[in-house]
């Protein structure tokens, strides 16, 4: 576990405000956020994200249905699509894959969490609480 990986999983359960990570993810860089979009992804697909998610991750992210990486989640399989979301290469697009892919791991963790972690868990991320979170 490192600050990334923390600050990631904070967004994803709402314990820090998306206005926060947007800034964080625009201070990486090219390279920095192609590195932090893959690293979403994997995770989306770790958190077993399905095609059902789509829909509800778009409205959580605040994101247009007609935004490119809406666009691409809601048509094909999810994996695939994760992926050409996470190599999207125009900034203000990179940006909104962020936004989105944070929802997407925050949907299917809400799912994996309720399935086969509500009597508890090993997962570090699963015991973040606001308390702990960085002020």
């Amino acid at each position: 576990m490192n600050e990334r990986d923390v600050l990631l999983n904070e967004l994803a359960q709402g314990l820090c405000p998306m206005s926060e990570g947007i800034e964080w993810f625009d201070d990486l860089g090219p390279e920095g956020q192609s590195e932090v979009l893959l690293f979403l992804r994997h995770h989306c697909v770790q958190a077993r994200t399905v095609a059902e998610d789509a829909e509800t991750s778009v409205r959580r992210s605040g994101l247009r249905p007609t935004h490119t990486p809406a666009v691409l989640i809601s048509r094909g399989q999810i994996d695939v699509q994760l992926g050409k979301i996470a190599g999207l290469k125009p900034v203000d697009e990179r940006r909104k894959a962020f936004r989105l892919l944070i929802a997407v791991l925050s949907v299917a963790d809400e799912r994996r969490r309720e399935r086969f972690c509500s009597g508890g868990c090993g997962h570090w991320w699963h015991h973040l609480s606001a308390a702990d979170a960085p002020q």
